[in-house]
This record gives C-alpha cells, structure tokens and sequence, in this order.
C-alpha cells in the first residue's frame, strides 16, 4: 500500500519526501518542480523491535515499511487540467491514502502560489479540485449505470444508487470520507470507484524552526480542521528534518537535544501514516532475525502467515502468540510457555497489532 504526498505547490513536500526516504530529488523553490511522482520506501520506526532485541539476541532486526510517492504540487483549475492537473490526479488515484502537507509558516523568500500563507484556504482548494475531479468520475458513471438500470439490472439499480449517494454530499461540497454503506455490495461499488476525496488523509503542518510543537495559530486552525473530519495532524519542521536527515547518529541525536525533540519529527509522520493507511505490525522473533510485518487491521492469523509465504496461509494450522508485555515480564520466550502465557490461536484468530507470532503450517 502507498501513501502519496500531496499539497499546493512550494509547501515543503519534496524537502519532506527528501528527508523522509533520503532520496535527494528536486525541491527548488518554483511550482511543479515535481512533475513525475517519485516513489520512495520509509522504514517505520518502532520502539517494540529493540525490547524484543533487548531479550532475543539476533543477527539483524528489519522494521516495517511503508511505500510514499511524492505527487506535484496541485493549483486551483487542476481538475480542468490547469498545472497538469489531470496528470496529478491520475497520481492521486493511485495510491491508498493521502498526506497532505499544509504550509504553516510565514517566509516572504519562499513563494506562495496563492499569494497568502492560508493553511485552511490550501487545504479547502485542494480539497475543491479533488472533488470536482469526483464530481466528473460520478457524472460518467451515472450516466451509463442508469442507461443499464433501465433495463431492469439489478447490480446497475445499485451502482447508481451507490453513485447518487456521492452526488448529493458532493453537491453539498462534502468529501466522500467518512460516507459508509451498510450494503457490502454498495461497500464494494464504492470502493472500486477509487475517489480522490474517499482517501484518508494524515496532515502534516509544515512549521518555521520556532514553532517545532506547532503552538501557532496556522497550526492551530489545521488542528480545528482535521478534528471535524476525524483526522490527524502531525507538526513537522521540513527545513530541520532534512538536515537531522543527513546526520550521523551521534550528531542527530545532539542536534534533536538541542532543539528539544526525543526523535525526528518523521517518525511520527511514518507511524501516523502506517495508521492512516489502516495497517498495523506483527512480530517474528528468533536467532536469524527480528521482523516487524505489516498486515491490515482486522487481519486474521492464516492472512496474517500469507504475508510472509502463501504456503503459509494456506497450510494454517495454528498460532503461537505471545506479546511484547509478557517478554518484558518474563524476560524469555521459555519462561512465557512455562507461565502458561503463550497463547494458542486457531484460524479465526484476528491479530492484534503487536503480537509475536510462531506459526505451524503443513502444506
């Protein structure tokens, strides 16, 4: 799954993307430096891996990871193909959640393609061409899921009453999140269309060296707005992130003190987005390695063992589970079976994020 990162042009996403993935692509200071998305992987960082290390000596310990694409910057017209508009939103429709990075600084060196440093503007002009882009995707459809309605079909009678349903609340200048349907076939309808507004979407608020807590009121206003939408926002401080990015670890962790920060601020952004995207981490623990493996929430034990080879699932025959908590507290995989704390689980287990997993399989 891929998480892309969009926002108006010269709001920091390339320097974010950079610093992120170490990827060193163009983020000079013009509008759509970025035309081509650039894809890069991000390790998910997760204290649980070292206190597993801490009592599982292995050879190497691997996080998670999450797939992020850096989109262009998208102007007001874009889905009436001002800017390459239609080239972005095609990006867009790619990927399974959106972070949307929102200018929260003022730098008159630094241009606004609006003119003003207007984080509810940007996000409301984002917000208004994806959804025109949306608007264009359901007249389409309408048109033909009546013309088949007509002759008595009952899959298109649903489709368009699936594609009615996000004609209204777009008419009302509402994003498709949040819209459910108690139909799984509706469910499965919906979700084919792949809606831009549809997406998740993490904030991320762009803040100035003096802001690193996001106490301003720009970014205050961005918090206003992604608690009416149930969303999260995550400060971050661009300038500052690229170059800890670029420190050795003795360097980094002395600069991250100076600032007063615990761990670069794109930790977080990694883990908010692995949330958004609906993901979570199981563990594999032993002598070769250490591993954190990312599943979809709600993930059951035998999906969860496919992940890591088909025969796997497809050969289930139980689970063996214990959690970080119990490792901490008997120090020892041996001492937890001995407890009586290793866990049992059969083939309608769903896992929960943070499990340790043995898996038994015979294909």
């Amino acid at each position: 799954m891929e998480a892309g990162i969009v926002g108006l042009p010269n709001v920091g996403k390339s320097t974010l993307f950079n610093a992120l993935t170490a990827a060193g692509i163009a983020s000079e200071n013009y509008p759509f430096c970025t035309i081509e998305p650039n894809v890069g992987i991000v390790n998910v960082p997760d204290p649980r891996l070292n206190i597993i290390h801490k009592y599982i000596t292995t050879d190497k310990v691997i996080p998670a990871i999450l797939r992020l694409v850096d989109i262009a910057g998208i102007v007001r017209g874009a889905s009436e193909g001002e800017g390459l508009g239609n080239k972005f939103l095609s990006h867009i429709r790619n990927v399974d959640a959106i972070l949307h990075v929102v200018r929260c600084f003022e730098n008159s060196d630094v241009i606004h393609v609006e003119g003003k440093v207007d984080p509810i503007s940007d996000i409301e002009t984002i917000d208004m061409e994806l959804m025109l882009a949306d608007m264009q995707t359901v007249d389409s459809a309408k048109d033909k899921a009546a013309k088949t309605a007509r002759s008595g079909n009952a899959e298109a009678k649903m489709r368009l009453a699936v594609l009615e349903t996000c004609a209204e609340r777009l008419a009302e200048e509402k994003p498709l999140r949040g819209l459910t349907f108690d139909d799984p076939e509706k469910r499965k309808i919906f979700k084919g269309y792949q809606f831009l507004t549809a997406k998740p979407v993490l904030y991320l608020a762009n803040v100035d060296e003096d802001d690193l807590q996001g106490e301003s009121e720009l970014v205050q206003r961005v918090r206003g707005r992604a608690e009416e939408e149930g969303g999260e926002v995550v400060v971050v401080c661009g300038r500052l992130e690229a170059e800890i990015a670029e420190l050795d670890e003795a360097d980094r962790n002395e600069m991250l003190e100076s600032v007063g920060l615990e761990e670069p601020a794109l930790a977080a952004v990694a883990r908010a987005a692995y949330h958004t995207l609906g993901l979570q981490s199981y563990f594999t623990a032993g002598k070769i390695e250490i591993r954190a493996w990312t599943i979809p929430i709600g993930a059951t034990g035998p999906q969860a063992a496919g992940v890591i080879h088909s025969d796997f699932e497809r050969g289930f025959i139980r689970a063996e589970i214990f959690s970080v908590a119990d490792l901490e507290q008997y120090q020892s995989e041996k001492a937890i079976r001995e407890a009586g704390k290793l866990r049992v689980e059969g083939k309608e287990y769903v896992m929960q994020d943070g499990d340790i997993c043995h898996f038994l399989f015979n294909v």
